[in-house]
C-alpha cells in the first residue's frame, strides 16, 4: 500500500450547501468523473427509490470532470432540492471523492453509488431493510453483484482478485468492488484513510470491531462513456494495497470496556456497546 502525503482537497464553489431544517436520515454519496449522460438519469432513479421511504440528501462529488458532468448536475439541481454538489478543483481519485462527500454529509448513515449507472438505486431500500433486520453491531451492508453485466475479462479479473483478497484478509465478503454500499458515517471516518481504500471497506470495518454483511443487488450495463479502470491498472494498485491492508489487520487489536465499567462511566445512553469499544494498535501496546 503506497502512502502518499495527504494534500488538502480544494472544493470549488459548491451548489446548495446551506443545511435545511430537516436533518436527513440517509446521505447518498456519488463520486463522479466524466459521467455526463449517466448522472441525470441516475439522480432521477435515486429520487424514485427514496422519496417517501426515508429523509435523504444526495451529495455528488465531481472529481474535476472535463466533460459536461457539472452542467448536468446544475440542471438536476433546479428540480431536486435534496441534491448537493461538491466540485473538486483537481482530480483526486474515487476514495478521496467518497471521503469528501462523507465528511460533508449530514446523515448518520451513508449510501454510496457509482456514477456510471451500473448500480441500481432501487436496491437502496433493500440495503436499509437488511441493516434494520441485522444485529446492533452491523456497520456496513455491502452490495453483492451476483449477476455481473461486464465484459468476460473484467468478470474473470474480479473473480481472481476476490479469491486472492479473501485468502489474505478472510473478510467473508464475496464482492468488495461493488459500488453500492451502506455504512455508518462515524464508523467510516474512524477508518485509516488511503487511496483506493473504498475497495477494502469490509476488512477495514471488521478490523475496527464491527460486523459486515453482503446483500445481493442488481447490476446493469454501463450507460454512456467508458470505464475509468483497466484490468492491469487495477491489479497493480490492488496488490500493493492488499498487502498493506493485510498488515493493518495483523497489527490491530480491539479491546472492549467491561459492562461494569461502562455503567460507572455515565456514558451516553444512546451509544451501543460497539460504539464504546476502544481501538488500540498493537504497535502502541
Amino acid at each position: 500500500m503506497r502512502v502518499d502525503r495527504v494534500q488538502p482537497v480544494r472544493i470549488e464553489r459548491p451548489f446548495r450547501l446551506a443545511a435545511s431544517e430537516d436533518v436527513p436520515e440517509l446521505s447518498v454519496v456519488i463520486p463522479l468523473h466524466n459521467e455526463a449522460g449517466n448522472i441525470g438519469a441516475l439522480l432521477g432513479e435515486v429520487c424514485n427509490a427514496l422519496r417517501g421511504v426515508v429523509r435523504f440528501e444526495v451529495l455528488c462529488v465531481d472529481d474535476a470532470s472535463p466533460d459536461n458532468t457539472l452542467e448536468e448536475l446544475r440542471r438536476s439541481a433546479a428540480d431536486m432540492p435534496e441534491l448537493r454538489v461538491l466540485p473538486l478543483a483537481e482530480q483526486s481519485g474515487q476514495s478521496t471523492a467518497i471521503r469528501v462527500g462523507v465528511k460533508a454529509a449530514r446523515g448518520r448513515w451513508i449510501a454510496t453509488l457509482d456514477g456510471d449507472g451500473q448500480n441500481d438505486p432501487a436496491d437502496l431500500p433493500g440495503l436499509l431493510a437488511a441493516r434494520d433486520a441485522a444485529c446492533d453491531d452491523i456497520r456496513l451492508v455491502a452490495g453483492w453483484r451476483t449477476k455481473r453485466r461486464d465484459r468476460w475479462d473484467k468478470r474473470l479479473a474480479s473473480r481472481i482478485a476476490n479469491a486472492v483478497r479473501q485468502s489474505l484478509l478472510h473478510d467473508a465478503t464475496p464482492d468488495t468492488g461493488c459500488g453500492i454500499k451502506l455504512f455508518e458515517r462515524e464508523a467510516f471516518l474512524d477508518l485509516p484513510y488511503f487511496d483506493h481504500m473504498h475497495r477494502y471497506l469490509p476488512a477495514l470495518m471488521q478490523r475496527a470491531g464491527w460486523r459486515t454483511i453482503s446483500v445481493p443487488v442488481n447490476h446493469r450495463p454501463r450507460g454512456a462513456g467508458t470505464s475509468h479502470y483497466t484490468n492491469l491498472g487495477r491489479a497493480l494498485v490492488g496488490l500493493s494495497d492488499l498487502w498493506g491492508v493485510a498488515w493493518l489487520v495483523r497489527r490491530n487489536r480491539v479491546a472492549k470496556v467491561l459492562p461494569s465499567a461502562l455503567e460507572s462511566a455515565a456514558l451516553d445512553s444512546d451509544q451501543t456497546p460497539g460504539e464504546r469499544a476502544i481501538q488500540m494498535d498493537r504497535s502502541s501496546a
